[in-house]
């Protein structure tokens, strides 16, 4: 009798790790296959661009940003460091938009309207649109907020900013208007 409730465990366990496989395996290919997809996104490399529709539903395309210096930013409403650096990004476009400078913000929200209630309650003064995984994983990958890209007059990607790093991106950003 041993021996059976042995072999039943044995049997079991085996059972349980050939469907741990049948789930890891394709999880696993697929984080490759994205990976692959977007290795070529960084710094010096051209921004993915895409067409999107921000939330006063005007179209949206990212090259035809191009000839001003654009910092694309992905956030979210729950991320608190995010609505910490927007109140600098609306202050950004003020004080730099007459220079061909443009913010983007991308919501990694999964619905509209909590998106739509922050954007007015921050008095956001630069276009917004809804993102997803898609458009998270054409950028190398969006895992933690905020990310933001800041992209040159000819579409390249100059900077990649992980976390709240709102000195350096206004450095960069000063340099990238000088050099024009």
């Amino acid at each position: 009798m041993e021996r059976t409730a042995r072999s039943r465990t044995v049997g079991c366990l085996l059972f349980l790790s050939r469907l741990l496989l049948l789930l890891i395996v394709p999880i696993v290919h697929l984080r490759l296959v994205a990976q692959t997809a977007t290795g070529g996104v960084g710094v010096g490399h051209s921004a993915p661009n895409f067409s999107r529709v921000d939330l006063t539903h005007r179209k949206i395309v990212l090259s035809s940003y191009r000839g001003k210096i654009v910092l694309l930013n992905f956030w979210a409403t729950w991320c608190e460091p995010c609505l910490t650096e927007i109140p600098t990004f609306v202050e950004w476009q003020k004080q730099y938009g007459s220079r061909n400078f443009q913010v983007i913000g991308i919501s990694m929200d999964d619905a509209a309207p909590e998106v739509i209630a922050t954007v007015s309650r921050l008095k956001l003064n630069y276009p917004v649109l809804m993102g997803d995984e898609y458009l998270g994983a054409d950028y190398g990958g969006v895992l933690g907020l905020p990310v933001t890209f800041l992209i040159d007059r000819e579409g390249k990607i100059q900077a990649r900013y992980q976390g709240t790093s709102l000195t350096r991106i206004h450095s960069d950003i000063q340099n990238l208007l000088q050099s024009h």
